[in-house]
């Protein structure tokens, strides 16, 4: 008898996850839709001043805060309740243009004045280089601005280009996030336990791949970000030991009045041990190391809502 009453509130249990999923995901795709039928930058000025008002009240503030004044020792309270407020900021606004990802890119060199994106000269350069080596490279980014728009950028300009994404747990929700994505992005890969095979691949075929790698992965290698220990997913390192391409960082900053610059790095060279190998947790840390400095620079623009720090 118990058995059967322990089989029946697993199913009961079950049945309440699959409910709440459901609900979840139609919520989601039912937002997702309404916003595309408004004006991108209204929506997006809405949808940040609602993340700004209801953030504070959220377990993740305070996630935030602390990482922050453990980060930031030398900044004051104010301070880092300004920059609180920036990252709520920041995440309402990208929550708006994910749903307009399909035409939120607008660049024409002979235009500049219509343009909502940038490019530094530098970031122009390197660019047409990766275009026309006939090599495949690894392009990591982070959590930091509009983290959508590198891929946008890459597929938008020719760069034969594929990225690296975890899909979201909801089915219903992951079908409209692929839908939007799909648009205008390269080759998705998502993060199944063949990934690393299919990334190889396309890395021989000469394409570029982009990957975000600034969040926590437990059975990751330790490397230090901000002056603690954090664990750093290897699988960007690893790569590189077995295919031997180029590593570049890209970040898309917001600029004020809705704008967006894209910087892409020098290539970084990775860290080799004494037989010539590449280093995992060296490479790593050069790496985190990058992106430290991306987000010493702009802080209200990182994800401090996330638990890096474990």
């Amino acid at each position: 008898m118990i058995r059967i009453l322990h089989r029946i509130k697993r199913f009961l249990r079950d049945k309440a996850v699959a409910v709440k999923n459901a609900i979840v995901g139609a919520a989601a795709v039912g937002l997702l839709r309404t916003t595309r039928r408004f004006d991108a930058e209204k929506t997006g000025d809405f949808f940040a001043k609602i993340t700004r008002t209801i953030g504070p009240w959220w377990r993740e503030h305070r996630v935030a805060r602390a990482n922050l004044t453990a980060a930031f020792p030398e900044k004051s309270p104010d301070e880092i309740e300004q920059i609180l407020s920036g990252v709520w900021d920041n995440l309402g606004r990208i929550g708006a243009e994910f749903a307009h990802l399909d035409h939120i890119w607008k660049y024409d060199p002979a235009t500049p004045e219509t343009n909502s994106v940038e490019f530094t000269p530098q970031t122009e350069a390197l660019f047409q280089e990766l275009k026309n080596d006939g090599k495949g490279a690894l392009i990591f980014a982070s959590h930091l601005g509009n983290w959508e728009l590198p891929a946008l950028a890459a597929a938008t300009h020719g760069l034969d280009s594929a990225v690296l994404f975890r899909r979201p747990n909801i089915a219903a929700a992951d079908r409209a996030v692929q839908e939007l994505r799909s648009v205008n992005m390269g080759e998705m890969i998502a993060t199944t336990h063949d990934a690393p095979i299919k990334l190889a691949a396309a890395l021989q075929r000469g394409v570029h791949i982009g990957m975000l790698v600034d969040q926590h992965f437990g059975r990751g290698v330790d490397v230090m970000f901000f002056g603690r220990k954090v664990k750093a997913n290897p699988l960007l390192a690893r790569l590189v030991r077995q295919i031997d391409c180029p590593v570049h960082g890209v970040r898309v900053v917001r600029l004020p009045n809705r704008r967006f610059r894209v910087d892409l790095t020098e290539r970084i060279e990775p860290a080799r041990d004494a037989s010539g190998d590449v280093d995992i947790k060296g490479t790593m840390q050069r790496v985190t190391s990058v992106i430290e400095g991306w987000v010493r620079e702009h802080p209200e623009q990182w994800l401090w809502l996330h638990r890096r720090w474990r």
